[in-house]
């Protein structure tokens, strides 16, 4: 488990590298070249630059931001009885009398078609706290879903 937070961080660390030197080096040359080419108001090399360099800065806004949460996940906290992140879950569809099994997990471990839900998905958030036999329902891109957690394990019986 701690592995698996090592990897996203140093996935984090290296998008923050890379994007730190965009801002910093990259983007003020393109910058300067622009500003070379005379008239700033019709100046589409110029006006990009800008553009990029903004949306870099909130980029690694965001990316800090996530690594600052992710340094305050304490995985000792999780609850042994309860869905929370690093469960798995059966859930029933109600409507379609159909199983899904999911796995809640971080957002950079999301993928959808595998059974990861991220644990900020609305079916990520509705299942959090969830035990064995508690219906949710959960108003998704698709319309309104109803489950039952049918089966869960923590990261604790994974161990």
């Amino acid at each position: 488990m701690i592995d698996l937070a090592e990897k996203i961080k140093k996935k984090l660390k290296d998008e923050i590298a890379a994007l730190e030197h965009e801002l910093h080096d990259e983007l003020p040359k393109e910058i300067k070249v622009a500003r070379a080419h005379g008239d700033l108001s019709e100046n589409a090399e110029y006006k990009y630059a800008k553009e990029r360099q903004s949306f870099v800065s909130t980029r690694l806004a965001q990316l800090h931001q996530r690594m600052a949460d992710l340094s305050m996940l304490n995985l000792s906290n999780l609850p042994k009885d309860r869905a929370a992140y690093g469960s798995r879950l059966v859930v029933l569809d109600v409507a379609k009398g159909t199983k899904i099994e999911y796995k809640l997990v971080t957002v950079e471990e999301a993928d959808a078609p595998k059974g990861l839900i991220s644990t900020s998905s609305p079916i990520g958030r509705a299942l959090l706290g969830k035990k064995v036999g508690d219906e949710v329902k959960v108003t998704t891109p698709a319309g309104l879903k109803e489950y039952e957690v049918v089966t869960l394990s923590t990261i604790y019986d994974e161990e």
